[in-house]
């Protein structure tokens, strides 16, 4: 016999019902987005050389499957997204935290921090080209640039919207910074370091 209420129950498959809903309309929207690719580089509205279409991707994945190159270039791109997203996570943590840490370096960087995040970046390609070299370091040199920054102010800014009551409570029993960051800014600011990684990880990607 079930321990569940009705009502319980009842919401249990309301839930269900919602997922499976979403989970409906999120396929699609993606079919109807493949078939309206499809259409518009079949009838010729797109120029098909920028924007390809989805038979020739599925084609040009078989022909790499076929050479035996798809999982070559596959282990690069990982690779190349693994490095790049580590260091800008570490970088961007480390940062946020020196900026928390001391109020004034904070003041000092904070509009440089805003400068450089809003800068094109993508369009500095051929000047990263120039600086690094056309090769795997540049690639990554370019994802750091996009993810980088982003992270901090992300990580940052979830430091400073700390409840400043507890940190204040922490003081009054004569914390260190260091363990007030230990025992309050960090926990509290778990999912904010999810969030960060969520947009790092896409950052990545944009950048390779």
């Amino acid at each position: 016999m079930s321990t569940y209420s009705k009502e319980h129950i009842e919401y249990l498959k309301k839930r269900k019902k919602e997922k499976r809903i979403v989970c409906f309309f999120r396929l699609l929207i993606i079919v109807c987005f493949l078939i309206a690719w499809e259409l518009l580089s079949r009838f010729e509205l797109i120029n098909t050389f920028l924007s390809s279409s989805p038979t020739k991707v599925i084609e040009t994945i078989y022909q790499l499957f076929q050479d035996k190159t798809l999982f070559t270039h596959i282990g690069v791109t990982l690779y190349e997204v693994f490095i790049s997203f580590s260091i800008a996570t570490i970088l961007g943590f480390i940062i946020a935290t020196i900026l928390w840490s001391n109020k004034i370096i904070a003041k000092v960087v904070d509009p440089y921090l805003t400068i450089l995040n809003s800068l094109p970046k993508v369009a500095l390609g051929p000047l990263i080209i120039i600086w690094v070299g056309a090769s795997t370091n540049s690639i990554i040199f370019m994802a750091l640039l996009i993810s980088t920054f982003v992270t901090i102010i992300t990580i940052y800014q979830g430091f400073s919207q700390t409840n400043k009551s507890y940190i204040t409570l922490l003081k009054s029993f004569g914390a260190t910074k260091w363990q007030i960051f230990i025992k309050v800014v960090l926990p509290s600011n778990i999912s904010t370091l999810i969030s960060s990684l969520k947009i790092n990880i896409s950052m990545s990607l944009i950048g390779l």
